[in-house]
Formats: C-alpha cells, sequence, structure tokens
C-alpha cells in the first residue's frame, strides 16, 4: 500500500497502542507531529525535554501501557539523556525516537547536529536507525518490540530528510513473546531449597510489580511457606503494605523490621530482582544481609543473576510464573519448621518497628557533630521531616500514587508509604536523578485521571524541574498535587559536609527569599505553604478534593528545619586527608 514515511510511522504507533508523545516540538518532528491529532495521538508539550521523558516513565510505569519521547534533533535529543537513563534502571519500556539531521549534510557540523546513535548507546537497552524509508514501519515496530521485552527504552534514529518520502510499505503486526516461567531444573532446586528452609525470607523487586500477575503469586507464595516479604529501595509498591507477612523496605531509611527478619534468613528468594546495593547496604547502623543465607535469584536479563551477590539457584524468568511454578514444586511440608514461632517473631518484630517509627520525631548526629541539634535550637517551632511525613500519612489516600525525588527529606520518608497494589511509588530509581518527583506524577496523573496522585520532592531537586510550572496549568493538562519539602539547602551533600568536611558547606545553600508556593501561584496554580503538621495534613486534604473535585493543581510548600538524615552512602565517603596543603594566595595573578 502506497503511503507516505510519516503515514506509515504513525499507523505503527497505533497497531501499537501508542497513544501519548511527551517531548517539545521542533521541526524535524513535524511531519509526524501534524497528524497525530488525527491519529488519536496526544502530544503533551513539556517546558523541557528532560522532564518530557520523565513524564514519559512515569505515564508507563502507572499504566503498563508503553509512551513516547520525541523532539527537535541536536540538543533537544540531547536533553533526554538523564530522563532515558533513569527509565533504563527502572526497566521502563519506552519508545525513544530521535529524528537525526539529514543525511544530505550530516558529517558537515551542521545546524543542531550530534551522533545520538552513540548519545545512547549506554543508555537504552536497544537502540536502531532507519537505513532506508522503506523500511520506517520495519525498523519502528522492531525497536518497540525490543523495548517490551528488554522492559528498557528502545531508540528509534531517523535522519529528518526521510519523512514526506511516498513508500509502497506494509505495516507490520506486533509480535508479543511470551515470558518465561524459568528452567525446569532451576525451579526444582529453588522448590527443594524453600521446603527445607527454617526461615525462609522472600525480597520482591520491580519485576514483582512489571510481572502480569506478580505480586499476586508472590503473596501465595509466601502465605504458602509463612515467609515475610521484605521489597527493594523505592519498592514499597511490591507487596500489599496491610498484609501480615509485608516487612517492609530494605536500604536506605527502610524498615528495621525487614533488616531484622531477612538478617535471620537461612534461604532468600530475591524475586525479580537485581539486588542493588540500596537495597543491600547496612541501614540504621544494621548490617542485616545474611551472608551464610542460601540465594535464589530470579531475573528475566541472566546478566543481572549473581552479579552483586552469591547465588545459589540462578533462575531467568518472568517473576509471576517462577513464583508460580516455585508455590506448585514445594513439599507438603514447605514452611513447617519453626511456622508459628516465624509467623510470631514476624507480627513482634512488626509492632515493634511500627511504635519506633510512630515516636521517631527527630535525627540523630553522629559522634562528634552536632548539626542535627543545631538545626533543632535555631528553629525550635518548626516541623522536622518526620513529623510532615506522619502528617502526611494521616491525609494520603489509600489508593494514590506518588512520586519521590532523589534527596534527604524524600529519602527519610522511604519507610513510611505502603500501598494495597503495584505501580503506586514512582521513585528516580538507582540512576538517581533530582528534579523526577514533578514530572513524573504529571505523567502518571495523565494515565489514571481518576486516581489521586501526589509528587514529593526537596527543594534543591525541585528546582531543576520547576519550569514544569509554566506548562501544566493549561486547560487541557490534568490536575496533580505537589509538595516541596522548603530546609533551604542540598540535604544530603549538607549532611556529607557534616560527617566527612567539617561543616564546610560549599554549594549547599538555597536561597530562603524564593517561595515555590509564590512560583506556583503566578503560573496560574494554587501554591500554599505548611508550617504545622495540622496545617499540612489540612491542606493535602483540600489539595486531593481539590484535584479530583475542581482539577485544580495545587502546590504546598512544607517549611521545615534543617535536620538531616543519614547519608546516602556511607560506603563511598571517607574524610579527606591533607598532604600537600592549598591556599589561595598560591592563585596566579592576571
Amino acid at each position: 500500500m502506497k503511503m507516505t514515511t510519516e503515514e506509515a510511522f504513525v499507523k505503527t504507533l497505533q497497531r501499537h497502542g501508542i497513544k501519548h508523545a511527551f517531548g517539545i516540538i521542533g521541526s524535524a518532528m513535524m511531519p509526524i507531529s501534524d497528524i497525530f491529532p488525527a491519529a488519536g495521538i496526544h502530544f503533551w508539550d513539556c517546558a523541557h525535554e528532560g522532564s518530557a521523558g520523565m513524564m514519559a516513565d512515569g505515564y508507563t510505569r502507572a499504566t503498563g501501557e508503553m509512551s513516547m519521547m520525541i523532539a527537535q534533533n541536536g540538543p533537544g535529543i540531547t536533553n533526554f539523556v538523564t530522563a532515558v537513563k533513569t527509565a533504563y534502571w527502572n526497566h521502563t519500556p519506552l519508545l525513544l525516537v530521535t529524528p537525526q539531521a539529514a543525511n544530505k549534510t550530516i558529517g558537515q557540523g551542521g545546524f543542531q547536529e550530534v551522533e545520538q546513535m552513540k548519545l545512547f548507546e549506554d543508555m537504552v537497552a536497544y537502540q536502531e536507525e532507519v537505513r532506508d524509508p522503506s523500511r520506517v514501519a520495519e525498523v519502528l515496530a522492531r525497536v518497540i518490540a525490543k523495548a517490551k521485552r528488554l522492559s528498557g527504552p528502545a531508540q528509534l534514529n531517523i535522519p529528518r530528510d526521510f519523512w514526506t518520502q511516498v513508500v509502497d510499505i506494509e505495516i507490520p503486526d506486533p509480535i508479543e513473546f511470551e515470558a518465561s516461567p524459568g528452567g525446569e531444573n532451576s525451579i526444582a532446586k529453588a522448590a527443594e531449597l524453600l521446603s527445607t528452609a527454617k526461615f525462609p525470607v522472600i525480597l520482591n523487586g520491580a519485576g514483582v510489580v512489571l510481572a502480569a500477575g506478580g505480586i499476586d503469586a508472590s503473596k501465595a507464595l509466601a502465605e504458602r511457606l509463612d515467609a515475610p516479604v521484605c521489597v527493594g529501595y523505592q519498592h514499597n509498591d511490591a507487596f500489599p503494605g496491610s498484609h501480615p507477612l509485608f516487612a517492609g523496605p530494605l536500604g536506605y531509611n527502610g524498615s528495621k523490621a525487614g533488616m531484622e527478619l531477612i538478617s535471620k534468613s537461612d534461604v532468600v528468594l530475591a524475586l525479580g530482582t537485581r539486588l542493588n546495593p540500596f537495597s543491600t547496604l547496612p541501614g540504621y547502623g544494621i548490617d542485616y544481609w545474611p551472608t551464610q543465607a542460601k540465594v535464589i535469584q530470579v531475573d528475566i536479563n541472566p546478566d543481572r543473576i549473581g552479579l552483586t551477590k552469591k547465588v545459589t539457584v540462578g533462575i531467568v524468568g518472568d517473576a509471576a510464573k517462577v513464583a508460580k511454578g516455585i508455590t506448585e514444586a514445594l513439599a507438603d511440608s514447605a514452611g513447617d519448621t519453626g511456622r508459628d514461632d516465624r509467623k510470631a517473631l514476624i507480627a513482634q518484630t512488626k509492632s515493634a518497628w511500627a511504635q519506633e517509627l510512630s515516636s521517631m520525631d527527630h535525627e540523630d548526629d553522629d559522634p562528634g557533630t552536632t548539626w542535627n541539634e543545631r538545626a533543632r535550637a535555631a528553629r525550635p517551632d518548626w516541623m522536622s521531616p518526620r513529623m510532615a511525613w506522619r502528617a502526611i500519612q494521616s491525609a494520603m489516600p489509600e489508593n494514590a500514587i506518588i512520586s519521590s525525588d532523589i534527596g534527604n527529606n524524600c529519602a527519610i520518608g522511604n519507610a513510611y508509604p505502603s500501598f494495597p497494589t503495584g505501580r503506586k511509588y514512582l521513585a528516580p530509581g538507582l540512576f538517581g536523578p533530582c528534579g523526577y518527583g514533578l514530572p513524573s506524577i504529571v505523567g502518571a496523573k495523565i494515565g489514571c485521571p481518576d486516581v489521586p496522585v501526589i509528587g514529593f520532592a526537596g527543594d534543591g531537586a525541585f528546582g531543576i524541574s520547576v519550569n514544569e510550572l509554566t506548562a501544566i496549568g493549561r486547560d487541557e493538562w490534568p490536575a496533580i498535587t505537589q509538595i516541596v519539602f522548603r530546609n533551604y539547602q542540598w540535604g544530603a551533600e549538607k549532611r556529607n559536609s557534616t560527617l566527612w568536611f567539617d561543616d564546610n558547606f560549599v554549594g549547599t545553600e538555597l536561597d530562603m527569599k524564593v517561595s515555590y508556593a509564590g512560583i506556583a501561584q503566578a503560573c496560574g496554580l494554587k501554591g500554599v505553604q505548611a508550617k504545622t503538621m495540622d496545617e499540612l495534613t489540612a491542606l493535602l486534604n483540600q489539595a486531593i478534593k481539590d484535584q479530583m473535585e475542581y482539577n485544580v493543581t495545587t502546590l504546598i510548600e512544607v517549611i521545615l528545619n534543617q535536620e538531616l538524615g543519614e547519608p546516602f552512602r556511607r560506603d563511598a565517603m571517607k574524610k579527606p586527608v591533607r598532604v600537600a596543603g592549598v591556599a589561595a594566595s598560591d592563585m596566579v595573578a592576571e
């Protein structure tokens, strides 16, 4: 059938159900964006391409449906880099479309030219360039299939002069591959280990959320064994929070209950997780990883198995199907050893941690440092981060989707939220970009318009995406609620400075004259400030009501004292030793 290359491209998008594109308009993509409205594809014109990519990530993570990133060749495309790498480590299947400088002039150092394939070669799960106009649909279909199969962003690069060509072409049907249930022998070995375990523990990762039925399959297995279930860092939605076997998140500012329970394990089932450092490093001074335990690691990507921890059994497969297969292969007596004592210990450990968490108002100082003590004394009437998180919990709807930015105050909140279902907790993941909280929650709301959403960010990280306030107030954009923790500092870096650099605060201070609530108001949105716990709870309740009933976006600026939580990486820092010394007097005069 004869059609233009842009018609073939858009028809292929339709065949794969891709309804949303995020980016900034540019001439290199206008031949296809021109027909987006007629095709039922919504183009979300953002304030910055980096935020556009994070919106796409939030949309796809919340819905399970693929979305697309696209922008002008050159600088528009380079702005996607951070978002694409974030999606890569979040295992988010996204379509990255990168219009390229024209074949006729490429290599001459022309306008808006850059090596776009080299740029993303270690940022994406797959990439391919269109070599001939007649292959546009074929390549696009393959890139989409690779993104889905590899569960990551995939890139299609297309010279801009390949648009507006008339070609004779057939639109290919999508090819879906059935996910592996794991190898027969490895499933049997895993079932044998779990059947004879005295204290089995399950550790759920992102793969459980991404796999269809993954949470239910892990719940059935946990209930069969009466095994506590921990979740990886930033994957609080990988198991129902109200379940009696849920032990909470491991790692940075996670659950002491989860850490104490997994430390007793003799067999760990790491289900759909890479066992990344943040989910296994010590927390609260507890070195909890059970080094003597047998580890069964399940991941859809064989390259991740055994990469960070010694593994007894590795299983390549879909987390849901593997969990189901292990459950069916368990011995009749599986879980019976110490079952009653284990159940009692789980309940007791969870209760003790819940009581401790509910009474935690302030952050401790390390021996020899006094920053948190001084911060409390400087502003005795201001809320601490933990007070703010408890006030937020009082108003957060059970069915809410939340996003969390990177940073100290957001990380302090890691132990607080839990969720009844998956695809509810969006966090920046192991690439750790600032500026994720606002755009990702906007993307989630676009995909789930009937669900209340709340974004969280510290004031430093929020400054990176604050320009999106100029975009999201337009009539076609849905309403969201955004909380900004305002402590006027780059908190994680400041905690490092107190521990290792003798309070030498270089680049850590933010402008106290700036009002993010005022900026929101200037953008036609609702901006308010909360200074007490009661005020914060009331304002959040009202903001959710305004979001759901009146389509009003509210930014809540939460004014906090300057207490600082645990550093991100104690293992990665140490106090420097000065040898030669430096002095300003050594600077050469001009």
